[in-house]
């Protein structure tokens, strides 16, 4: 199997080569640039398989970068950036991320989540295979990692996908923020569990703007439920 290929951009060099040192150290393939734009450049020539994005970068920032990845690609993101207020990871998450670090981070913690995103991606796959998930007026074609409603597609970032499926699949079952977090994003139960509101927050609004008839609702205190609304 070919090494997977991450881009890091980070204008600050020792952060990339101590990313780049921990990711080779378990098998990856990596590149670096040191600002946003070197890496959308290099980005439209050769597609990677996830992207590291710092926030705080001269030019374009690295919010910006991962909204016009998401024009062209439903790629892994991860961002990591010193900016910690929960706008700030909202934001992040909002614009397409699946998941955002604080700096100073450890570097193992990062190669674990990227760890993470890799095994739950070939997971699906894996499992998965042919099988189609229709809840509502929504079809879920696993095999292709497709959304449709009603006939028009609904795109979603890997994890979103991900979690879109995972709810589907349990519907009209009360899902706990923690299960989520450990069956999408495949972390334990004390990783923050803003990720998984903020991720529900998009796919809310994606659907909505699909007009679909799919209604993820809050079991305050505890988690979620998707429901065909009445």
């Amino acid at each position: 199997m070919a090494e997977k290929l991450i881009y890091i951009a980070d204008d600050e060099v020792k952060i990339q080569d101590l990313i780049k040192m921990f990711l080779k150290k378990d098998g990856y393939d990596v590149e670096t640039f040191s600002n946003g734009s070197s890496l959308l450049e290099q980005f439209m020539k050769r597609t990677p398989d996830m992207v590291i994005l710092d926030i705080m970068m001269p030019g374009m920032d690295g919010l910006e970068v991962c909204s016009k990845i998401r024009l062209h690609s439903n790629i892994p993101i991860i961002i990591i950036s010193a900016k910690d207020s929960e706008s700030d990871k909202i934001a992040g998450l909002m614009l397409g991320s699946d998941d955002y670090m604080t700096k100073p981070f450890s570097p193992v913690e990062l190669v674990l989540r990227v760890k993470s995103i890799f095994r739950r991606m070939e997971f699906d796959k894996s499992n998965f295979s042919t099988e189609i998930i229709r809840v509502g007026d929504i079809n879920i074609y696993l095999d292709r990692r497709f959304v449709e409603c009603k006939g028009n597609e609904i795109k979603l970032t890997p994890m979103e996908f991900n979690l879109m499926g995972y709810l589907c699949k349990n519907a009209n079952k009360g899902i706990s923020r923690e299960e989520l977090l450990n069956k999408v994003w495949g972390f334990d139960s004390e990783v923050d569990t803003r990720a998984t509101d903020d991720m529900i927050k998009r796919i809310r609004k994606k659907l909505a703007n699909a007009n679909s008839n799919l209604r993820i609702e809050t079991l305050w205190g505890y988690g979620f439920i998707m429901k065909i609304a009445e």
